[in-house]
């Protein structure tokens, strides 16, 4: 019994120190609570600007291929898949502070360019957006100056965002890591 108790005391104590993390109630009570006082929310915007850092390289890469096709190659990679799961920073230094984290995939969708469909969960850790998300979705034609690709919703702070991120490569190297600066705009509740 008092095995249990420990147990118990311990998983309170984990999971307290977990709710701490997040700055909105994810409780499904309170999300319908606040479903329900949707009507009277006025919609806001928010900008945020940060820097994505996608390492393919080295002994600990927040990038790697996860499939490729096996009977066909292109000049554009076309059916490769990159699983990420890329820091976010404030700026393009990899000190600069951590905001947040790109969890997802990357795939080369195109055969006449290189084009990836991007599937991303922009998990931000930091701030007043700690414990939220933007859910990107879109095509990233990345030898283009700039990219637009649309926001296709979030949680916490974000719930029922849609909005635009723009992407500029910051810097690339030939081992295939890059540092990219998005700037995204949401509107949300």
């Amino acid at each position: 019994m008092a095995k249990m108790y420990f147990q118990i005391t311990l998983c309170s104590i984990v999971l307290l120190s977990l709710s701490s993390v997040h700055c909105i109630n994810q409780d499904p009570t309170a999300v319908e609570d606040w479903f329900n006082g949707l009507g009277t929310m006025t919609e806001k915007v928010t900008k945020l600007h940060f820097y994505f850092h996608d390492i393919v390289s080295g002994n600990s890469p927040t990038a790697m291929n996860v499939a490729k096709p096996t009977s066909f190659t292109s000049l554009t990679g076309f059916g490769n898949m990159v699983m990420a799961d890329d820091v976010l920073t404030s700026g393009p230094e990899p000190n600069s502070t951590i905001v947040g984290r790109a969890q997802g995939i990357y795939a080369s969708a195109s055969m006449e360019d290189l084009g990836f469909l991007m599937t991303m969960n922009l998990a931000f850790s930091d701030g007043d957006f700690n414990g939220s998300t933007l859910s990107l979705l879109g095509r990233n034609p990345v030898l283009h100056e700039y990219r637009e690709m649309p926001i296709v919703g979030g949680s916490g702070v974000f719930r029922m965002a849609r909005g635009i991120a723009t992407a500029k490569t910051y810097s690339f190297n030939l081992l295939g890591d890059a540092i990219v600066e998005y700037n995204v705009i949401v509107s949300h509740y």
